[in-house]
């Protein structure tokens, strides 16, 4: 079966693979219409809708209360009681209930997909910005460029110099790394994917994934002319579809998409490839509800027994081998056991977080490391509140009354009121997001407003894509080797790029 789906590959590689290889990003970008290219810069979804309250010192004052540590978002985690606590004792962690639909790496691959379509390093926070002249860093697709950068010619860094068909990648002692320079910073497309160790090894398992492809493809009866490129459209294939097939699906529930393909998308409509700010901004930041205090990262990294650590830690500042999970360095225990955030049938794997206004506490103190420009606030959900001043983003009950869904009513969001706003009826797409999926569906995934945006960009941005296999072949089904013939899962890019449990002997 493995050859003959090598064969039905690489028939249908064809001129696209090559295109592949000769642009700029690495990526052929055949015109969707006659506007050409995908948009630069950001854009809005809702342009005719006001923006949710005026940019005031008053409205700034009391996003940063709403968002300081200790304020209505604090989870308030008992980090005294250590990381290892904040997993195991349920007592401790009332306010991070589980989600038993999604993984723990639901997260970590949201917050990958995240990197690969939208990275805002130019406006200002609080400061009113027009989205049509703030430049989007990456390109508004799933084409991973954030992990092929512009491919072997344009960014050779990035590549073996023995076989500029793969990637460089490295060992941090026990298992595999990210390239690093003599400072510890990771040698990749996309610097925000080692802001922590699950998102920095997500990345490096894409990079052996690509390069277990390039062997895969040699190993043929008919090896491809130009390898790299045909293990790049085989790689971003397959991540279409766990993209199409697995995540999307969790976030926003199956009959939301069923729903959006069927009928076509009603507010994410433009003439080719944008990242609207109400995306970008707000809705699609419901990740970071999701994110726990704690992890597990692996089994038996720290001298044979397992490694917890918070997600970020004050007292991991300035040590080379950190207490808590944030990248940037290398040691032998920092790698990732992938049991513990994909089911790999072990009962090792660990629930994700369910959608909600409590986010952990450890997201209130960011390192400055990791926040762009490295300047305060070092509150991430502040941060989130006053970029909805920076884009003058629409009220969640605006944008539910132009979709024709039931808003949220003011006592829903009462704890807002005391702030003389009228928070509590004009609220904040991000805030109203949350609260919204807490609602309307226990946390488990996002709500109308919130699944609806999110949903449309993510098939739009599949939509446009004219190197998209739902336009090129929709009738393709994966080739890889996978548990289910013509499916492909997360657990099946972690099997076949190797890093999953079997192959470490874990």
């Amino acid at each position: 079966m493995t050859e003959v789906h090598r064969r039905g590959f690489l028939a249908g590689v064809g001129a696209g693979a090559a295109g592949i290889a000769l642009s700029g990003h690495g990526t052929a970008y055949a015109a969707p219409g006659s506007d050409g290219a995908p948009d630069t810069t950001f854009s809005r979804m809702f342009p005719n809708l006001p923006a949710f309250g005026p940019n005031t010192n008053a409205m700034q004052a009391a996003l940063l209360d709403i968002g300081r540590r200790g304020g209505p978002l604090d989870a308030a985690d008992d980090l005294a009681a250590g990381p290892v606590a904040l997993i195991t004792d349920p007592t401790k962690s009332l306010n991070n209930p589980d989600n038993p639909t999604h993984t723990a790496g639901t997260t970590f691959l949201g917050q990958f997909l995240d990197h690969d379509m939208t990275f805002d390093a130019a406006s200002r926070l609080g400061i009113a910005t027009d989205p049509a002249t703030s430049p989007n860093g990456r390109t508004p697709m799933f084409d991973l460029d954030s992990v092929y950068g512009g491919g072997p010619v344009a960014t050779p860094l990035y590549y073996d110099p023995a076989d500029r068909a793969k990637f460089v990648i490295e060992s941090g002692g026990l298992f595999e790394d990210l390239p690093r320079g003599a400072g510890g910073a990771a040698i990749i497309a996309e610097p925000r994917n080692d802001e922590n160790m699950i998102i920095s090894g997500l990345h490096a398992a894409f990079l052996l994934f690509h390069n277990r492809v390039v062997d895969w493809l040699r190993a043929g009866p008919q090896p491809p002319a130009d390898t790299f490129a045909a293990a790049r459209q085989l790689v971003t294939r397959h991540y279409h579809w766990i993209i199409l097939k697995e995540f999307l699906p969790q976030i926003v529930g199956q009959s939301v998409v069923d729903r959006i393909l069927a009928q076509g998308r009603q507010f994410y409509r433009p003439g080719h490839a944008g990242m609207p700010v109400e995306f970008q901004g707000a809705a699609y930041r419901f990740g970071h509800s999701m994110v726990r205090p704690s992890y597990r990262a692996n089994l038996a990294g720290d001298n044979g027994q397992p490694f917890f650590g918070f997600v970020f830690d004050p007292a991991g500042e300035g040590q080379a081998d950190p207490v808590d999970l944030r990248g940037g360095s290398r040691a032998p225990r920092r790698f990732i056991g992938w049991q513990t955030f994909f089911d790999f049938n072990d009962g090792q794997v660990k629930r994700n977080k369910r959608i909600d206004t409590r986010i952990s506490t450890p997201l209130f103190t960011l390192p400055l490391g990791i926040i762009p420009g490295h300047t305060s606030p070092t509150s991430l959900a502040q941060r989130n509140l006053l970029r909805h001043l920076t884009w003058s983003m629409p009220a969640g009950q605006a944008i539910a009354a132009q979709m024709g869904t039931p808003a949220l009513g003011s006592a829903t969001l009462a704890e807002l009121a005391g702030y003389d706003l009228k928070l509590q009826k004009s609220t904040p797409l991000w805030y109203y997001v949350l609260r919204e999926a807490q609602v309307q569906q226990d946390g488990l995934r996002l709500g109308a407003v919130g699944g609806t945006i999110v949903a449309e960009v993510f098939l739009g941005l599949l939509q446009l894509d004219p190197s998209s296999w739902l336009n090129q072949e929709p009738g393709w089904r994966p080739t890889l080797p996978s548990r289910v013939a013509g499916d492909f899962r997360m657990v099946d890019l972690l099997t076949f790029a190797r890093v999953d449990p079997a192959s470490r002997g874990q």
